[in-house]
């Protein structure tokens, strides 16, 4: 029988641990986001530290809903949070989901962390829920991010225009890309040999 909703799972590599992301992570999470500001980045959607408790409750009203999972991304080295990603906007039905709303204290950026934290969740969501297609979605002036979702192997689809209204009122486009199932067992071999 195919899931209906994503299971509460632990995803653990050499580096990375992916816990899902509960109260008792609020105060190492903060701190990553404090690292760098994050929340000051136009081409982000980050909380403030003042707001972390309003992003708790969504991550949870979110898993609840069936709509994806949120993780704690934990640098196993330090055992300390570097910062969040999750699984999101899941429609299992038509065997597809979206990795998102990712971000990392500046101290674990371009570090093998983010790599890591994907091949997880790559892995899990084509080998183990077996869905056809993976989305990234990013702000067309992010290109760090645009650079890295590249890095992993996804393929840009297109540009979604006035997509979103940022929190200063910038109008977004949204650039989308996807990784699709039979083009993952390449990605797995290119991702893993880049973590060495």
């Amino acid at each position: 029988m195919y899931p209906m909703k994503i299971e509460r799972i632990i995803l653990e590599g050499r580096f990375v641990r992916l816990e899902p992301l509960t109260d008792k992570h609020t105060d190492a999470l903060c701190q990553a986001i404090s690292d760098g500001e994050l929340w000051n980045l136009d081409v982000t959607l980050v909380p403030h530290p003042d707001h972390i408790e309003k992003f708790l409750k969504k991550a949870h009203e979110a898993y609840a809903s069936g709509d994806g999972l949120v993780f704690a991304t934990i640098d196993k080295e330090t055992n300390q949070v570097a910062g969040s990603t999750r699984f999101m906007k899941a429609d299992l039905p038509h065997r597809r989901i979206e990795i998102g709303y990712t971000f990392l204290g500046k101290s674990w950026q371009k570090t093998r962390i983010n790599t890591e934290a994907k091949l997880l969740m790559l892995e899990h969501a084509f080998e183990t829920i077996l869905l056809n297609r993976v989305e990234f979605l990013t702000d067309y002036l992010n290109a760090s991010s645009r650079t890295a979702i590249l890095r992993l192997g996804a393929k840009e689809e297109g540009i979604l225009r006035n997509h979103m209204v940022m929190p200063n009122g910038r109008i977004r486009d949204s650039v989308l890309y996807s990784i699709t199932s039979n083009e993952w067992p390449e990605i797995k071999q290119h991702l893993s040999s880049k973590l060495g």
